[in-house]
């Protein structure tokens, strides 16, 4: 491993990484490349999650083709030298900030989004002139082979490197001396992550997850509501880092909002084969485990084929169940009754920050009480999940949930460090600033920088 950090280390102190040009003629390169593998990637996205054609191409394929073409549409913006203001006492001089490459990063990937979470970081990487080494996830095999055979045709090693391998080649990785370290994945890995860059001070862009909520409250468009739930809860099977973790609803609807939800799974979810699969047989037993059949009012249809987990709906659930005391990251939804709303947000002030929330209704109070008094990544009012796909939106977590931004712009910034520089003017000196100091100056000096 450390020969390639110092291959990737020797060329980015070449500085053609640094070259607009250069740049803007990798995002292209990568284009053409994910075009070149675009069948191969939807087919090993099958293989891997049961990913259907055009969840593949939307929410993997299609949404990084994006960010690249508005990369390459605003990367001469971003990396222009920008003036700032100066302060008078300053008269002279002219102040100015640029962002610059961090150098040599490394991107570990997660199984959900096994190509876009890996290409989408990677785009901002390139667009601020680093180089990368990619450590895709070791669950999803068939689309980490089509990563490294993408990159190995497209890229030389020295500048962008696929690493394959399981645990222990990230834990050699991480052991190395990046610049940045992005990781996507599970919280109790990310401290990991974060315990192990702290050894060589190396930042890191750490996307976590949590138990995102959903509250839904009697004035909402329940039919609406229960739509838009679903298509954000079941995307990928569930296992979207900021999919509807579980919902609370006000009891005086939330038989009607059952029965919406149902109808919602079936008219979705015609039949088991349009549902995603989950990773692998650990995490479908996982899953499993967290199911309290008494509590289960919906259950699609079972099957066994691969490892088909069917839509779950469990009721009467409190933060006892087991269901509640981790992330689901599946198609398990569990349902909260509530009586008072702001019993709810005060409940949830006390638990660890999610990376998202969402809220289903039409009162603008309310609106304003729970996006002040709740601290979350990222949310929607009357929506879900599709605040992501935003580019001019940063995205990340809070504290358990993550930190750091990407996407749009964001990316560009994650993977840069923001150098500032003042020029003075070398026509005139104003000694007012250099000592020897008396009573004369002071006063002037008092006046200037006065409380």
């Amino acid at each position: 491993m450390l020969d390639i950090l110092e291959k990737q280390k020797k060329y980015f102190l070449t500085d053609q990484t640094k070259d607009y040009a250069f740049r803007k003629k990798q995002l292209l390169i990568l284009k053409d490349a994910i075009s070149a593998y675009e069948d191969k990637m939807i087919d090993a996205l099958y293989k891997d999650l049961h990913k259907s054609e055009i969840e593949a191409y939307t929410t993997e394929i299609g949404f990084v083709y994006k960010s690249i073409n508005m990369a390459i549409k605003k990367l001469k913006k971003w990396m222009k030298v920008s003036k700032v203001k100066t302060p008078l006492f300053m008269f002279g001089s002219k102040s100015y900030k640029v962002y610059e490459p961090l150098g040599n990063v490394l991107i570990i990937g997660p199984y959900n989004y096994p190509f876009q979470l890996v290409i989408e970081p990677l785009i901002g990487a390139i667009s601020a002139g680093n180089t990368a080494v990619i450590k895709p996830s070791e669950y999803t095999v068939n689309t980490e082979k089509v990563i490294l055979d993408m990159f190995n045709e497209y890229f030389d090693e020295s500048y962008i490197k696929v690493v394959t391998g399981d645990k222990n080649v990230t834990s050699e990785l991480l052991d190395l001396k990046f610049d940045h370290i992005f990781f996507t994945g599970s919280t109790e890995v990310g401290k990991i992550v974060y315990q192990k860059a702290s050894k060589h001070l190396i930042p890191v862009t750490l996307e976590l997850g949590g138990k995102s909520p959903t509250i839904v409250l009697k004035d909402a468009d329940l039919k609406l509501t229960a739509r838009r739930i679903i298509f954000g809860k079941l995307l990928n099977a569930g296992q979207t880092c900021i999919a509807p973790d579980y919902i609370y609803i006000d009891e005086s609807v939330h038989d009607e909002f059952i029965e919406y939800l149902k109808k919602e799974i079936e008219t979705q979810y015609p039949t088991a084969n349009h549902l995603g699969h989950i990773v692998n047989e650990r995490h479908h037993q996982r899953l499993k485990g967290l199911v309290n059949q008494s509590k289960v009012v919906f259950e699609y249809e079972k099957k066994d084929e691969g490892y088909y987990l069917s839509p779950i709906i469990m009721t009467d659930v409190t933060w006892d169940d087991q269901v509640m005391k981790e992330e689901i990251f599946g198609p398990i939804l569990p349902i909260i009754k509530f009586k008072d709303a702001h019993k709810v947000i005060e409940l949830l002030k006390t638990k660890e920050k999610p990376l998202a929330l969402y809220l289903f209704t039409e009162d603008k109070k309310m609106m304003k009480e729970v996006f002040t008094k709740l601290s979350f990544g990222n949310g929607a009012i009357n929506e879900a999940l599709m605040q992501v796909a935003n580019p001019h939106l940063p995205f990340g977590g809070v504290g358990h949930s993550g930190m750091a931004r990407y996407h749009g712009v964001y990316s560009f910034i994650a993977f840069s460090h923001l150098k500032t520089f003042t020029k003075k003017t070398t026509f005139f000196d104003v000694k007012l600033a250099y000592p020897p100091y008396d009573k004369g100056k002071e006063k002037i000096i008092r006046k200037i920088l006065k409380p």
